[in-house]
């Protein structure tokens, strides 16, 4: 082993913005403090109890993913219970649905305010 994953970075144009975001859909608290995580202007981190730290930093020419094209590099996953449920939540806080899963398919594929997908998930 090299090294420890730290946290996961999302370039976007508002980090504040997004980190609320995925606060409202995930948990966690915005900018709690921690000596570990040094928040500068034009960024900002949730923590949660569980699973990894998301940061998020400003960057002004950001330019979103496109859901399916080959320089995509990744998404995030979020387990939900309902999927019904949870795509009327996101959609809700300002998510875009990307792809509806297909008939009888467990997850469904949305981008978030700064364009990053993500899919719910369902057990």
């Amino acid at each position: 082993m090299i090294g420890r994953l730290r946290c996961l970075v999302l370039d976007c144009p508002d980090a504040l913005q997004l980190a609320a975001f995925y606060r409202r859909l995930i948990g966690g608290e915005v900018e709690r403090p921690d000596p570990r995580w040094a928040v500068g202007e034009g960024s900002a981190v949730l923590r949660g109890d569980a699973g990894p730290v998301l940061a998020f930093q400003g960057v002004a020419d950001h330019r979103p993913p496109v859901w399916g094209a080959p320089e995509q590099q990744f998404h995030l996953d979020v387990r939900v219970d309902d999927l019904g449920a949870a795509h009327d939540a996101v959609l809700a806080l300002g998510a875009v649905p990307l792809d509806d899963g297909g008939d009888g398919q467990a997850w469904r594929v949305y981008a978030d305010p700064a364009g990053h997908p993500f899919r719910l998930v369902r057990p």
